[in-house]
């Protein structure tokens, strides 16, 4: 396609005399318009440094499902989809046409999604360079598809970070607007820089069209071994996804965000969106050494102006900061993106309170539970106004992107479980020895060792102790990891502080699946923590 037709295309989108049209640009290209246009530096090593102002992380808040006819009686409507009026977004998609008229504009023609049969053709509109070039970082662009001609598009992102709603006019929260419409496929988002809300805006979109299709949608990472068995790791942000996925003696099949079908897992994306605060080259020197690479994003990361260099320790600007880059810059990924059905299911969780395992083995029942609760703790800086680890319960390790009913995900999820007898555990990267202030995080050697174990099968035939409150059947030895470390209740230098945390924990986890109880299996209610007086060792 060539310049005249991507201007008229915009034009009958309703874009009206678009100015220079950058279609598809090369990373290099896009670096250098980032440069040019004032959006970023270049720091040392060539990555391509942008700062997104006030909106550092999501704005949850400020996302809204457009509620229309094809998909209304789809939606799981509450806190998380909440419906926003087809009129005012018509209005305010037509406001944003009439920002975008007669600006120059950076097109994206994507794919969303590894697996022909269910990939989603994306074109993203933007006013930033740098937005494109995350576009073309994190989907899957056409120069690297199988087969680029058979691109339509099947959904468009209208992406305006500059422009700000009125809310009295446009029946917004705030400014800040994420709109997603299914019925008109189209993704409209702005007032927010943070290039995170384009990414999650498409998991979402995801979430809601594969379930459609008997496919299962996936906040996971996910990678291989030379043995050709699949791992999966689920988790949110800040849990070690990317961290564990990125294994050098294990290829990498993505880091985020997967579908499941009949065939096996695939990756939705082209790119990693990886945390890079205290960032260490010896613990995660895949990660680090894309930091340094040319056109990597890096997002409100601090650095010395005059040298150009890093300073991944700093979080002057936020936590959350963010490191864009696609798959081939780690070294080892499938280049097809693509696996077999999973031996092995991973659930992290960053327990802040410190009473669960590092590592414990889940019966099929327990998977399904802890799928459907979700627990860890949101890290700081993910989203806005959360400055220390906090308790949370995310269901399907995901609730914010989640289109419909968590049940229809933990049915699919648990379905594949029993068909291909996948091996599944719970793995704790949070806090050692007691909560959050007093006690330590799990130190990455220890979850890695226990990983490690849990992939190679050397725990299938292990001793196993059951904890007393949570049910989880935790080994008493794995090897590179000191047995007192195993059981949370012998690191706490209190006892019976401990019993007192983990209760509460144990009544928080209760409470929270009251909301998913009806339409649950007993096996999987019963597979829920019991409170007790005192739990002893």
């Amino acid at each position: 396609m060539n310049g005249n037709d991507i201007k008229g295309q915009l034009e009958e989108f309703g874009i009206a005399n678009p100015g220079d049209v950058v279609y598809n640009g090369t990373r290099t290209r896009l670096t250098e318009e980032a440069i040019k246009l004032g959006e970023g530096y270049l720091v040392k090593g060539g990555a391509l440094l942008a700062f997104t102002g006030q909106h550092t992380g999501r704005s949850p808040n400020d996302k809204f499902i457009v509620e229309e006819s094809q998909s209304k009686d789809q939606v799981w409507w509450g806190t998380v989809n909440r419906p926003f009026e087809q009129e005012r977004f018509n209005q305010l998609l037509a406001k944003a046409k009439e920002y975008l008229s007669g600006k120059d504009l950076f097109v994206a023609d994507c794919f969303v999604g590894a697996d022909a049969r269910y990939r989603v053709g994306v074109r993203v509109i933007n006013e930033h360079a740098w937005h494109n070039l995350f576009a073309q970082t994190m989907f899957i662009p056409l120069n690297e598809a199988p087969d680029p001609s058979s691109f339509q598009v099947d959904y468009t992102v209208v992406h305006v970070p500059d422009m700000s709603a009125i809310p009295e006019e446009d029946g917004t929260r705030s400014g800040t607007f994420v709109l997603v419409d299914f019925g008109q496929k189209i993704i409209l988002i702005g007032g927010t820089s943070y290039a995170g809300e384009i990414k999650k805006s498409l998991f979402t979109t995801m979430n809601y069209l594969l379930p459609l299709q008997g496919v299962m949608p996936m906040h996971c990472s996910a990678n291989i071994g030379e043995a050709g068995d699949t791992a999966l790791f689920f988790g949110l942000s800040g849990t070690g996804k990317t961290t564990l996925s990125a294994d050098p003696e294990r290829s990498l099949i993505g880091d985020d965000e997967h579908g499941w079908s009949n065939d096996g897992v695939f990756n939705f994306e082209g790119g990693c969106y990886a945390k890079v605060i205290r960032l260490s080259e010896e613990a995660e020197p895949q990660i680090y050494e894309t930091t340094r690479m040319f056109s990597t994003i890096l997002e409100n990361v601090d650095f010395d102006k005059e040298t150009r260099e890093l300073d991944l320790d700093s979080a002057k600007f936020t936590e959350n900061t963010r490191a864009a880059y696609p798959l081939d810059f780690i070294p080892n990924t499938v280049p097809d993106s693509t696996g077999g059905h999973p031996r092995t299911i991973i659930m992290l969780t960053a327990d802040a309170f410190g009473v669960l395992p590092p590592i414990a083995k889940l019966t099929p029942a327990q998977a399904m539970y802890q799928f459907i609760s979700g627990y860890t703790a949101k890290v700081a800086g993910t989203e806005k106004g959360v400055t220390e680890p906090q308790p949370t319960f995310s269901a399907c390790f995901g609730a914010p992107f989640m289109v419909h009913h968590p049940s229809v995900y933990a049915e699919l999820l648990g379905a594949k479980i029993r068909e291909h007898n996948a091996s599944c555990w719970l793995i704790n990267t949070g806090w050692t020895g007691g909560a959050y202030g007093t006690g330590s995080r799990m130190k990455i050697a220890y979850t890695r060792a226990m990983v490690k174990a849990a992939l190679s099968g050397a725990l299938d035939n292990a001793e196993f102790q059951e904890d007393p409150i949570f049910g989880l059947n935790i080994p008493t030895h794995v090897e590179g990891v000191p047995d007192e470390v195993l059981n949370p209740r012998n690191t706490w230098s209190n006892p019976e502080e401990y019993d007192e945390k983990a209760n509460i924990l144990a009544a928080k986890f209760n409470e929270n699946f009251k909301t998913y109880e009806e339409g649950a299996a007993q096996e999987i209610r019963d597979a829920g923590p019991k409170v007790k007086e005192a739990a002893s060792a």
